[in-house]
């Protein structure tokens, strides 16, 4: 007797459809057609910092590690001039005025490697070194006849400024 009946329940069960349930997509954010931010302030990493030397620029294309966050942070304060001298005929090192974090490794410089030295020095390379140095990143500059112009290579001490 109820053989029958379970038969048509499960009978009539299995013809009836789920209900289908739509969740919508999340609204789209519409990318901001004026170039600018929509007022937030930009916390991405650039990829360039600009080196000043003597009223000149060049752009610097920067490692993404630690010490250049910190010193991206710094920048995006204010820009930072120190003073640089010659040393050993082939870089301008001077003391940056603040510590940024290191992750030094054996390093075999070359021309136009900007490196932090003992985590308070930049060190703006017109020859080769191999030392344990923190890479800071690497200017682009045409010749290296116009990279040592640029840096005032062997002429002593100059400021130099960096920014974004």
């Amino acid at each position: 007797m109820f053989r029958p009946i379970l038969i048509c329940l499960l009978a009539l069960l299995s013809c009836t459809k789920d209900p289908v349930v739509t969740i919508p997509d999340p609204p789209q954010e519409k990318p901001d057609d004026t170039g600018g931010n929509n007022g937030n302030n930009d916390t991405s990493m650039p990829t360039e910092i600009k080196i000043t030397i003597s009223g000149k620029s060049l752009p610097v294309k920067i490692e993404d590690n630690a010490a250049t966050k910190a010193l991206v942070a710094a920048l995006r304060e204010s820009s930072i001039t120190y003073e640089a001298d010659d040393y050993g005929g082939f870089e301008k090192v001077g003391a940056l005025g603040r510590s940024l974090p290191t992750s030094n490794t054996q390093i075999s410089t070359q021309p136009g490697d900007v490196i932090l030295y003992s985590g308070n020095q930049i060190v703006l390379f017109y020859g080769s070194n191999s030392w344990s140095y923190t890479r800071i990143g690497k200017m682009e500059y045409g010749t290296l006849d116009e990279l040592k112009s640029f840096l005032k290579a062997g002429q002593g001490k100059v400021s130099v400024s960096l920014s974004l």
